[in-house]
């Protein structure tokens, strides 16, 4: 028996999802939809960004990194260079590709700016479940899709639903890629998963185990065999404007083929367990840019570290996705108290 039984006449007392539009500053015109489980974890979804999670809290303690700019609406612009940045608004998770994800590059298949489109492109809504306490059914969901499509393709649709539990501090997120094309198209695809302050401070732990790589020789400043990379350090005044590190990570997987990683934060009390199969993201890659006021790492599972579509193809990674071919994706975060 949940302890609210015989007590609350309407979910919305205990959680559930709400949608609306923000009405200031940058983000003013946006859709976004709050969740709250009910169990100390709630989150923004921003509707006209891929429903990727922006603000997410547990109970009093903030988990992901937002940078400077925050929310805004899609920039049509991030195609070129690294102008992904100017709308980079971090959050909990930001969604790299869907046919490239790394830094900006051109080749004789076309020219690709920094992680793609899909994180500024809007959702059209299918469906909003709300749990239903006189049934006891107490999962809540949003599910959208977005198109990803230029004349002459490819043409790749992501559907997506982001869904939850009324009393459970978790965000699960299943993905479906499909290529409404007709012909072949590359795909590429990288969860970024930012964590921030307190989560990340000094003294908490990032959790993972499996083998490593540095990104390249500034990363390894860090990511070396004398360095406790894994330690959260105070801010580091290299990494004042584009300074940054980053390793590519080969996860283990346990018995199910389920990769596990996460931040521990024994001052707070709080911890971040983050899941998926290793069969659909075999890599994870951690960035970390501890700059001053602008302090932040992630962990990012994805089919590839951000190595870009030219590299993959010419390594033999590049995924083909056939005509009317889908592959599915599974994220899982779940809030412990420690």
């Amino acid at each position: 028996m949940k302890k609210w039984e015989g007590k609350v006449s309407n979910y919305r007392q205990l959680g559930g999802i709400e949608t609306s539009v923000l009405d200031n500053g940058k983000g003013r015109g946006t859709r976004i939809a709050w969740i709250d489980t009910g169990a100390g974890l709630r989150f923004k979804v921003v509707l006209d960004r891929a429903m990727d999670v922006a603000e997410a809290f547990y109970n009093s303690y903030g988990l992901g990194w937002v940078s400077h700019s925050g929310v805004t609406p899609p920039n049509p612009s991030a195609t070129e260079g690294i102008r992904w940045l100017n709308s980079f608004g971090g959050g909990l998770i930001t969604t790299c590709g869907l046919t490239h994800v790394g830094g900006p590059e051109e080749d004789k298949h076309g020219k690709r700016g920094l992680h793609d489109r899909i994180s500024n492109i809007p959702a059209e809504v299918e469906s909003i479940v709300q749990p239903d306490l006189a049934s006891g059914d107490l999962e809540m969901s949003i599910t959208g899709k977005m198109l990803q499509s230029s004349v002459f393709g490819p043409h790749l649709e992501l559907k997506r639903t982001i869904s939850a539990t009324l009393g459970s501090p978790v965000l699960n997120i299943h993905d479906e890629v499909t290529n409404r094309g007709n012909r072949v198209a590359p795909h590429m695809l990288l969860y970024h998963v930012n964590f921030g302050w307190p989560l990340v401070d000094e003294g908490a732990q990032l959790v993972w185990e499996g083998d490593w790589e540095s990104r390249d020789e500034e990363s390894s400043k860090i990511f070396n065999d004398e360095t406790n990379f894994k330690r959260c350090p105070p801010p580091i005044e290299d990494h004042r404007g584009f300074g940054e590190a980053a390793a590519f990570l080969d996860l283990n997987a346990d018995q199910k083929g389920i990769c596990h990683c996460g931040v521990r934060n024994s001052s707070i009390g709080v911890g971040l367990d983050l899941s998926f199969p290793k069969s659909q993201m075999p890599w994870v890659t951690n960035w970390q840019h501890w700059g001053r006021n602008e302090y932040v790492t992630a962990l990012e599972p994805g089919t590839h570290p951000p190595i870009g579509q030219s590299t993959a193809r010419e390594n033999g990674t590049l995924i083909d996705l056939e005509v009317g071919e889908t592959r599915s994706y599974d994220l899982k975060i779940e809030i412990n108290n420690m």
